[in-house]
């Protein structure tokens, strides 16, 4: 009799987190984008100064120095980029795909510069929109946030749909910007869950918005993110259908 109580107690948790799950799974589905925007508060403006060229260190891998694609790849099936290069930059060619690098990373400094179309078309998330992913999964945001309304925790400077950046530091559009991040890569133990999630700082045109953010997981557009255990995987840049530059890309791999 009381295997049989203990088989039916058992049965019954099951059940009750089967129907949980279920209907967790359910309510994920039927979120729309706008229901994980967050439109205040407002990141005060803060005026960054005048441009510094940062040069890479010694010991950084150069990603991107105006000269060619060597480091990168497109992200469907590989294959050379089909992003245009200009003088010392690489611009974003509409619908031809996000790029990648050929090198798997863990931890890293980045230092990136970026740079929004002169010429204003479109508003908010339509407005010099782009991205930097790491491990293909973990996205700063990069956006014309220059007089331009958007929910905050999807503008310029922010963790996408996490984390809202302490200031809008953002330059007029035409004008080129910096990113300098500190990626530090999530541990899984060798069951898959998670050890310690992944953490960014931020820099933007020198100014810290980010301080050692936790990320609740990988950037979702619509949802809430989870972890799922991965290795190290590409730095990208994301094609977002907005003609945005960047120049002068590299990083320091970085020990824990």
């Amino acid at each position: 009799m009381l295997n049989r109580t203990i088989f039916t107690v058992t049965a019954f948790i099951i059940f009750t987190i089967f129907i949980s799950v279920s209907v967790s799974c359910a309510q994920e589905q039927e979120m729309q984008p706008e229901d994980t925007e967050v439109w205040e508060p407002v990141p005060p403006k803060v005026d960054p100064g005048s441009f510094t060229k940062l040069p890479p260190p010694s010991d950084a891998v150069v990603l991107f120095d105006g000269a060619n694609f060597d480091q990168w790849e497109h992200t469907d099936g590989g294959g050379k980029p089909e992003w245009k290069i200009e003088d010392d930059h690489m611009t974003v060619v509409a619908g031809t795909g996000s790029i990648q690098t050929k090198k798997d990373f863990g931890s890293v400094q980045l230092h990136i510069e970026w740079r929004s179309p002169e010429k204003i078309e479109g508003e908010g998330q339509g407005r010099g929109n782009s991205g930097v992913f790491f491990q293909n999964r973990y996205e700063v945001q990069v956006l014309d946030a220059y007089e331009n309304e958007t929910y905050v925790n999807g503008m310029a400077g922010s963790i996408y749909k996490q984390h809202i950046p302490e200031a809008n530091v953002a330059r007029k559009p035409g004008e080129w910007q910096s990113y300098d991040i500190v990626f530090i890569a999530p541990e899984f133990s060798d069951d898959g869950s998670l050890e310690s999630p992944a953490r960014v700082t931020v820099f933007w045109n020198g100014v810290l918005v980010q301080h050692d953010v936790e990320l609740e997981g990988p950037t979702e557009y619509i949802g809430h993110p989870s972890y799922e255990a991965h290795g190290e995987a590409p730095i990208t840049l994301q094609d977002h259908s907005n003609p945005v530059s960047f120049r002068n890309v590299w990083v320091r791999e970085l020990d824990k």
